[in-house]
This record gives C-alpha cells, sequence and structure tokens, in this order.
C-alpha cells in the first residue's frame, strides 16, 4: 500500500473489494495528521525558535515514527480483515471443522479489532504533541496544526466503529475489556482536537 499512487489507493477503496476499507482509512487519518504536525515543527527551526529547539526535535522525531507506524497499522488492516474473510471460509462439514473454524473467526476478530486499537493510541500521541508544538511553532504554518488535529480526530472516531464492529463477533471476555478499554479514550481525544482547532482558529483569526 506504502508504494500504490494515491489515485490506485483511492481506486482500491472505491472498488468491491474486501480490503483496503475503513480501518486502512483510520490509519492513513492518522499518518496524515503525523506528517503534518512534522512539517509544521520542520518549518519552527532556526534563532527564533532556538528557546524550544529540544522540544521541537522531540516532536518533529516522534511524529515521524508515528506516521511510519500508522502506516504500518493501515497495511496491517488490510491483512486482519484479510485473515477473517480466511477464518470465515473454513470448512464446517464436521463438528470438529465447526469448532476449528469458531476458534479461528474469534481469534482473527479479535486481531482485526487490535490493529484499529492501535490507531486510537497513535491518534492519541499526535494530538498530544499537536498541543506542545502548538505554543512554540512557527505561526506561519500554524493552520497544518489544526488540520493535523482533524486527521487525528478523524482517525480516532474512524478506528473506534472499526474496533467496535468487531466486538460484535467477540465473546471473550478479557478481549472485549481490552478491547473496550482501547476505545475508551476517543471521545477525550476528540475533545482535546477541537481545542486544538479552535485555539489556531482563534490565533489566525486575530
Amino acid at each position: 500500500m506504502r508504494m500504490e499512487t494515491l489515485e490506485r489507493f483511492l481506486g482500491s477503496l472505491s472498488d468491491r473489494v474486501a480490503a483496503p476499507g475503513g480501518g486502512a482509512s483510520a490509519g492513513l487519518h492518522a499518518a496524515q495528521a503525523a506528517a503534518l504536525v512534522a512539517m509544521v515543527a520542520r518549518y519552527s527551526d532556526g534563532e527564533k525558535y532556538s528557546e524550544h529547539a529540544a522540544t521541537i526535535t522531540a516532536v518533529r522525531n516522534d511524529t515521524d515514527q508515528l506516521r511510519e507506524l500508522a502506516l504500518t497499522l493501515a497495511e496491517d488492516d488490510a491483512s486482519a480483515f484479510g485473515a477473517v474473510g480466511a477464518a470465515y471460509a473454513l470448512p464446517r462439514s464436521t463438528d470438529e471443522q465447526k469448532e476449528a473454524r469458531s476458534r479461528a473467526i474469534a481469534a482473527a476478530l479479535v486481531e482485526a479489532g487490535r490493529v484499529p486499537a492501535r490507531v486510537v493510541a497513535v491518534a492519541k500521541q499526535v494530538v498530544g504533541l499537536a498541543e506542545e508544538l502548538l505554543p512554540i511553532g512557527n505561526r506561519n504554518v500554524i493552520s497544518d496544526i489544526a488540520a493535523a488535529a482533524e486527521a487525528a480526530r478523524a482517525a480516532a472516531t474512524t478506528a473506534r466503529v472499526n474496533v467496535e464492529v468487531n466486538l460484535n463477533g467477540i465473546s471473550g471476555a478479557e478481549e472485549r475489556t481490552e478491547l473496550i478499554t482501547s476505545i475508551a479514550e476517543v471521545d477525550d481525544i476528540t475533545t482535546r482536537a477541537d481545542k486544538v482547532t479552535a485555539a489556531v482558529r482563534e490565533v489566525i483569526g486575530r
């Protein structure tokens, strides 16, 4: 997926194929959010920003890593969805086959839920880094911090839906608790992202 053109990816996304889908989109939202924060950090260099150089460098490095992680998760989502489809396609002619199929489906759904759960965690980190960079970053590109916050918001909310849809087929109490816990902070993430955007709009509206 990393090597596809944007046009080809969107073509695949719009096509009647199992993947990519919403989960991959969530990962891409998170990757774009991280990239935008990193871009603002790179514009915030030189003597004018020397007082905050260490923080800006740390934000840049962290968001570069998060961008790569988010892209990996976008690819992992497609693989996880494929594993779910393969599990559902297993034979079920005998009781043993039915039992094996049920176990395989349950395991695949858990993994398919864990991928977007990790996207939520990435989105949370990106919003935190946007908050950190907002007061010290280059004001000429401050609108991109808002763009990053909005992309992170989309990543978190999209990923939450993709966790929830997999929860419907998971009966294990431990796994359900794990996944439910992973999306518990999404509303807080969206609130924080909204505040970043509001703060940026206040600055550019002066």
